[in-house]
């Protein structure tokens, strides 16, 4: 989006690159040239740069404030129009950027035309990016809280309902379903963490830089940076321009919280399976079959999973779209809001109808128990029962894997066999290992932080509010 600052020719009336060319361009290429079908989102944002862009010219002695005053004026209509939807956009003027500066001529006169000094396209567009992620930053770490808030809810009020913990989807120990869904909370805070991480790198002013190469006018960028709540200014003005790390850092954030959201998604569709049961998903996230009458189809969650590798491709565009590419600005870089835009949008919609559906979440502690009396759930732990008497580990193992291989060739669990029968397997085993095979007694050894107590739960559940409270 490089501009010159010339004179607008008769080739190519109302360009404000014209005056170089001795033929308009054709309309194939215009099409294929222009932005303003999407870029146009970023209108509020480069209004609000502009403003600060003309008001550092006017303190400078760069600007009159006569034309800062028409400007000011010019911008508060056409902020007005755009938010009402009246904003005369045209694909003739390419980008959001020439459509608010001709419409601005228009309202404003020559002072429309002299609020570029200083600047290029180049340097405003990456503004105005910044800008509006990190607004979009804002809103989606505000999602986070709530999706981890409703997680919290759920998880407290099923901190002590036994369900077996799964490896390889293979039953494996007892856990709490409240423990469980702490596993989410974290991975959903690790990406509040990353998002709130990407903010701070995002929130630099280009703006300055101008093309390339910086600018022969008195600026001041720091002012302007103040103004805009950018933390400072970025330092090379090559790099200011041509950045664009804070998009493929959102969008690999984005990536990931996806990720967890498509975990959790699978595994709603699994544990709303009759053969699981484990939850009832609302009948407001769920669709029919259009010849099936039975069927109650966890539409949402997999839709969900489904939208993940919409994220994906998106990240990948963006680390295809920079590789190679040489300093500073290249057109190129017009293909980067697309994919940001839509993994914003795609997040930023996953998290609002997550937060909601886990609210809506009903546990079914009567089917988790089922399941765990089957897959020998309580092996572990007499495994460990066997160590505290004085047997090695391995050895420990070794007897209790014999002894589950006994329970299934005779078509039981492991817990149902007697102590007498248990005992054939070594001696050490004694009518208290009852206690260790029992899913409470498992669930209530694990006491420590991390582990799957209800009062561990309980305990981390309140940690966690804690640490949300704060921020």
């Amino acid at each position: 989006m490089q501009q010159d600052d010339k004179p607008a020719g008769k080739a190519s009336a109302g360009k404000a690159w014209s005056g170089r060319f001795a033929e308009p361009i054709d309309e194939l290429t215009r099409r294929f040239n222009a932005s303003v079908d999407f870029d146009r989102r970023l209108a509020p944002f480069d209004i609000r740069g502009s403003l600060a862009h003309a008001r550092m010219l006017e303190r400078c002695g760069i600007l009159p404030a006569a034309d800062l005053e028409a400007i000011e004026r010019g911008m508060a209509r056409i902020a007005e129009e755009v938010r009402a939807g009246t904003f005369p956009w045209s694909i003739e003027r390419e980008d959001v950027h020439f459509n608010i500066e001709h419409r601005l001529t228009e309202l404003a006169g020559d002072a429309g035309k002299r609020l570029h000094t200083a600047r290029s396209r180049n340097d405003q567009v990456a503004t105005d990016m910044r800008l509006w992620l990190r607004d979009e930053i804002d809103g989606l770490a505000a999602l986070l809280q709530r999706v981890r808030e409703r997680i919290l809810d759920l998880a407290e009020r099923n901190a002590a309902t036994p369900m077996p913990g799964f490896t390889h989807l293979q039953v494996a120990q007892p856990v709490t379903f409240g423990h469980h869904l702490m596993a989410y909370f974290e991975m959903f805070t690790r990406d509040a963490g990353r998002l709130a991480d990407c903010r701070r790198r995002a929130n630099m002013l280009p703006l300055g830089a101008s093309a390339l190469a910086g600018t022969s006018y008195p600026i001041d960028r720091e002012w302007v940076a103040r103004e805009l709540g950018f933390d400072g200014v970025c330092e090379n003005s090559l790099d200011a321009v041509s950045d664009r790390d804070f998009a493929v850092e959102f969008v690999a954030a984005a990536a990931l919280a996806m990720a967890h959201v498509s975990r959790l998604a699978e595994e709603l569709v699994l544990w709303a399976n009759p053969r699981f049961g484990f939850v009832r998903i609302p009948d407001r996230f769920c669709t029919g079959s259009s010849i099936m009458p039975q069927k109650k189809n966890p539409d949402v969650p997999e839709l969900m999973r489904g939208k993940t590798g919409r994220v994906y491709g998106s990240l990948v565009a963006l680390l295809t779209l920079l590789k190679a590419q040489p300093l500073a600005y290249n057109k190129d870089n017009q293909e980067d809001k697309e994919p940001l835009f839509d993994a914003a949008d795609t997040l930023r919609d996953v998290l609002a109808i997550l937060a909601e559906l886990v609210g809506g979440l009903v546990a079914q502690p009567q089917r988790m128990l089922e399941a765990l009396r089957e897959g020998h759930s309580t092996a572990t732990d007499l495994a460990d029962y066997l160590v505290r008497k004085g047997l090695p580990f391995r050895d420990a193992h070794e007897v209790v894997a014999r002894a589950v291989r006994a329970a299934e060739d005779s078509g039981r669990e492991l817990a149902q066999l007697p102590i007498a029968e248990l005992a054939r397997f070594s001696p050490l085993i004694a009518p208290d290992a009852v206690e260790a095979l029992t899913v409470e007694g498992s669930i209530a050894a694990r006491r420590h932080i991390g582990g799957t107590a209800p009062e561990a739960v309980r305990a981390a559940i309140a940690r966690a509010r804690r640490r949300l409270a704060a921020g």
